[in-house]
């Protein structure tokens, strides 16, 4: 995981995959049946170990907790003291070529199952957590946008403070429910 990780799938060889795990060809292509298959189960732990925060922010009790919850466990994730910086579906998919075709769509539809989810979160918020006329679902992207981007900024080498402003500088756009008050006069 940590090597498709820290090298994206292409840049990640053989020799790499059979080196880092101390086992032989035979032996990967035995047990994960080719390079895509050992992939597609890393990227299967990647989600259960390293983004078990998002389930659990979807579920905080108004949307722009969610929000703030769901950018900060990405940074979170993306500058760990353990494994490397970034994300793994980012690196991931950033450089492939025809012959990666399938794992880039799987990643890239792994990114969008998580904005749908994101979105059906906010389309169930309240109308005093988001005003009328703002798309739950464009803020679900908005959302993600900006984790992507700060997982860019983490494997560039930023930190976890330098994210956060970023983040906090983000949710200072979060739709505000404006509040009409009656003329009495």
């Amino acid at each position: 995981m940590e090597l498709f990780w820290r090298k994206g799938y292409e840049g990640t060889s053989l020799a790499d995959l059979t080196e880092g795990m101390g086992i032989t060809k035979p032996s990967l292509y035995g047990v994960f049946g080719n390079k895509e298959g050992l992939f597609l189960q890393a990227l299967e732990r990647y989600q259960r170990t390293k983004m078990n925060f998002f389930e659990e922010a979807l579920n905080a009790s108004t949307a722009r907790l969610v929000a703030e919850k769901v950018l900060k466990g990405f940074a979170d994730s993306q500058t760990a003291e353990t494994g490397p910086s970034g994300c793994l579906g980012i690196n991931g998919a950033l450089a492939c070529s025809d012959g990666a075709e399938h794992i880039q769509k799987c990643l890239v539809e792994n990114r969008h199952r998580g904005e749908q989810q994101l979105g059906e979160r906010f389309e169930r918020a309240t109308e005093a957590e988001l005003p009328p006329g703002h798309d739950p679902f464009d803020l679900a992207r908005y959302i993600m946008t900006i984790s992507q981007g700060t997982a860019i900024q983490a494997a560039s080498g930023a930190d976890r403070a330098g994210l956060y402003r970023v983040i906090d500088m983000a949710l200072q756009f979060w739709p505000k429910q404006v509040v009409q008050e009656s003329l009495n006069s």
